[in-house]
Order: C-alpha cells, then sequence, then structure tokens
C-alpha cells in the first residue's frame, strides 16, 4: 500500500516512521515544510518539501498513493485565527481537493482531543483523578476549546463531506489524539518533566504533579498511536468515522469502544502503570 504523511516529522509522524516505516504492508511517502540533515534521527528519508496551505505544491505528492495520514498542522492551542487558518483550513481542503484529484481512496486524519476541550476545562482537575466517572463518546456534542480545537472539528465535517458527496475519498477516519509525545518523553511523566527540562515548572511542584495526573488521562504511547493508524490502513470500512487516539489509561475520559469494536484498536500501554518517570 502506498501511504502519504504530510506533518512528517513531527510527534505524530515520526511515531509512524518509528513504529511502521519497515512493514513490508506499506511504501511510505513523507511530506514536510523542511527536511531534516543526514545526521538527524530522522535525517536520509525521501522527503517531499512542501506547504499544505501551497496546493500547486502539494498536488504531485498524491499521485499514485492508496492512503494519506494527514498530519500537518498549526498544532498549539494558543494560536491565533491567523496563525491557525492556513494550515488547519486551507491546508486541509487542499489535502482532500488533492486527493480526490489523485483518486486516493483513503485518508486518516489526524484531529484532537481540543475539538471536545471543554468538557475538560469544565471538569478539570476532578477529571484528572481516578474515578472520575466521564467517559466521552463520538457521539456527544462538539465542544472546542480554542481556534485550534474549532480548526479541527471543521476539519472533520469536511473530510466527512467529501467522503459523503461524490468524491474519489471512499473512506475518512479522524483520529482526536490526546498526547503523543517525542520519542525521548515517550511515558506519562514526560510532559511533565520536558516543561520541567524547559524550566517552565519545578520537578515536584504542583504544576508538574497535575500535569502528570492529567496524562496519566491523556497519554497515547507512540507504538499505540502507530497501531491505531495501523489498524485504520488496514480497516475497509467505508465512510466516515472517528476514534479517540489513547491508550488503555484507567483515568482516560474519552470512551475506546469504538475504536476497538470497529477497528481492532487493542492499546497496550496504561498509565497508571507507571509511579515515576525512568530513570
Amino acid at each position: 500500500m502506498n501511504v502519504l504523511v504530510t506533518g512528517a516529522y513531527g510527534r505524530c509522524g515520526t511515531a509512524i516512521i518509528d513504529h511502521l516505516h519497515d512493514r513490508d504492508d506499506y511504501e511510505f511517502t513523507y511530506l514536510n515544510r523542511s527536511d531534516r540533515d543526514d545526521s538527524h534521527p530522522y535525517g536520509g528519508y525521501d522527503t517531499v518539501l512542501a506547504d499544505v496551505g501551497d496546493y500547486n505544491a502539494i498536488r504531485p505528492a498524491f499521485d499514485g498513493q492508496d492512503a494519506v495520514i494527514h498530519l500537518a498542522a498549526y498544532p498549539e492551542t494558543d494560536g491565533t485565527w491567523e496563525q491557525v487558518h492556513d494550515p488547519n483550513i486551507e491546508g486541509m481542503h487542499n489535502v482532500l481537493k488533492a486527493a480526490d484529484d489523485a483518486g486516493v481512496e483513503t485518508m486518516i486524519f489526524g484531529s484532537t482531543n481540543h475539538v471536545m476541550g471543554m468538557y475538560e476545562e469544565e471538569h478539570a482537575p476532578d477529571i484528572y483523578q481516578p474515578g472520575h466517572g466521564i467517559a466521552l463518546e463520538r457521539t456527544d456534542p462538539v465542544r472546542p476549546d480554542s481556534y485550534y480545537g474549532t480548526t479541527k472539528a471543521f476539519g472533520e465535517n469536511l473530510g466527512r463531506q467529501y467522503v459523503e458527496n461524490d468524491s474519489a475519498l471512499e473512506r475518512c477516519y479522524a483520529i482526536r489524539i490526546c498526547t503523543v509525545n517525542s520519542a525521548a518523553y515517550d511515558h506519562p511523566y514526560g510532559d511533565a518533566e520536558e516543561k520541567a527540562d524547559n524550566d517552565e515548572f519545578e520537578h515536584g511542584s504542583d504544576e508538574y504533579d497535575r500535569n502528570v495526573a492529567r496524562m496519566k488521562a491523556m497519554w497515547q504511547s507512540r507504538r499505540d498511536f502507530a497501531h491505531q493508524i495501523d489498524c485504520c490502513l488496514q480497516a475497509d470500512l467505508d465512510g466516515f468515522e472517528i476514534f479517540h487516539g489513547v491508550s488503555d489509561n484507567d483515568r482516560r475520559w474519552y470512551s475506546l469502544e469504538h475504536a476497538r469494536s470497529l477497528i481492532g484498536y487493542t492499546p497496550q500501554d496504561n498509565g497508571e502503570e507507571w509511579d515515576e518517570p525512568p530513570a
């Protein structure tokens, strides 16, 4: 299967490289705004250099592809409308249009938990603790917490439009990704450790502990994320579907039943199994 990955050198894209690149099932093409030096851990791969905001620049990369994994975006909740508009609105439209024009039948869209972020805002910090009793389903009302979350909700709806309105796309799966960390911080303490290493707060502070509590609910390990992508690529379900992207954490508030039953997603990791960061 020929697969194009946009935003290939971000945290999620590199998880795909780490866990799926060498699989015989797939022939990956990586599209990114910038390349990496050969000495870089993700250097040396053939890369299409293009910005998803530029349709003419990205269009040739879609020829001959069986599937597209669209991860390129402005990824932060503090983004202004001006910052998110071109990569997340125009970029999503360009990717869908290019896929349609090239006859690509499958698209996997990297959506976000921030499409539903106001549920967390309403119930924090209690929602970070075990036994909170909240389990969000994909059918619950969308409640974005930011322009970023709103653009991803737009992307989901545009993907559904393309699938359900006579385009080449036969299927579009949106994964509402919770938190995938870089390889160096791939554990539920990782986000707090990275912020402490960058002097955003101190190790062992209240902010550190709160971040860990949240991540024990929201963490999706890199291998679980890559496994979920693999499940989507192997699925043969026509139409539009939404799946929650999270590991099998005891205190998660995003339900996994739909992903388990429909595409066979079986995450291996659970944030509750960690009581300290790795040495």
